[in-house]
């Protein structure tokens, strides 16, 4: 994506980011060398991890579908991440096909990828904005009049509440967000869970990602389940994101879950 003066964005392909190596663990094509062997060396230290972002996005699918299936014709998809088919709007599009739906990212490679994309006419949007300043999205998409927050959201913290800090306090952006939804939205998010992982190959993925555009903080199922905090989780819980409403086979390493905001 152009700067103002019409410059690319700046932009170092010699440090791998988060995106691309999901991208690649997808079998994608919209990652550098550095990327790649990064999540190689990752997948050497925990194998099952390639499975796991395989998982991670069945999880996705499922999700927006249960969501939508409720009544939801909104979503806001925060920390989007590169494009990979089925997208948000195409899966929530198949229970309601007018679903507006807004892709937010604060990588502007990943943004202009999304524009790209996943520009499908009417409804669908993408707001370059960090999460990690939830009320600066908020405003962004309310004043665009992208979603309107009367009304029932879906919104998803997929496979990005472990890239926020302890100190930026991702409950807190969680509660924020979930703040502003009216009765009856839901939310889905996906986490990396410490719980049950060997710690020398926890150890060695939160290594590999200290030199990536972001750390990697993985978390206890304790800590996860704060962030569900002031929503009702919907049958089956907070589990592992290859078994929500599927017969996939438990894989230590992440845990997912959607919930519901209950009325006042």
């Amino acid at each position: 994506m152009p700067s103002d003066n019409g410059t690319p964005p700046a932009f170092d392909v010699n440090i791998p980011s988060s995106a691309r190596m999901y991208d690649y663990a997808l079998g994608g094509k919209d990652n550098y060398a550095v990327d790649r062997e990064t999540a190689e060396r990752i997948f050497t230290a925990f194998p099952a991890l390639r499975e796991l972002v395989v998982a991670n996005r069945g999880f996705l699918t499922r999700a927006v579908r249960f969501i939508a299936d409720q009544g939801v014709r909104q979503f806001v998809d925060l920390g989007a991440g590169i494009p990979t088919s089925p997208n948000v709007h195409e899966i929530a599009r198949e229970v309601h096909p007018d679903a507006r739906v807004v892709y937010v990212d604060h990588d502007p490679i990943v943004a202009a990828h999304s524009r790209a994309l996943r520009a499908d006419g009417e409804g669908v949007a993408v707001v370059e904005a960090d999460i990690r300043e939830p009320d600066a999205v908020l405003s962004r998409i309310e004043d665009e009049g992208l979603i309107d927050f009367a009304e029932p959201v879906g919104v998803l913290f997929i496979d990005v509440l472990h890239f926020v800090t302890d100190d930026e306090d991702p409950a807190a952006i969680v509660a924020r967000f979930g703040d502003r939804l009216a009765p009856g939205s839901h939310l889905a998010l996906s986490a990396a869970c410490s719980d049950g992982v060997d710690p020398e190959s926890a150890e060695k993925v939160t290594a590999a990602y200290k030199n990536a555009t972001t750390p990697l903080v993985p978390r206890t199922r304790d800590q996860i389940e704060r962030f569900l905090h002031g929503f009702e989780p919907v049958s089956p819980g907070l589990v592992n994101m290859a078994v929500w409403r599927a017969a996939g086979r438990d894989i230590p390493g992440g845990l997912a879950g959607v919930a519901r905001k209950p009325a006042p």
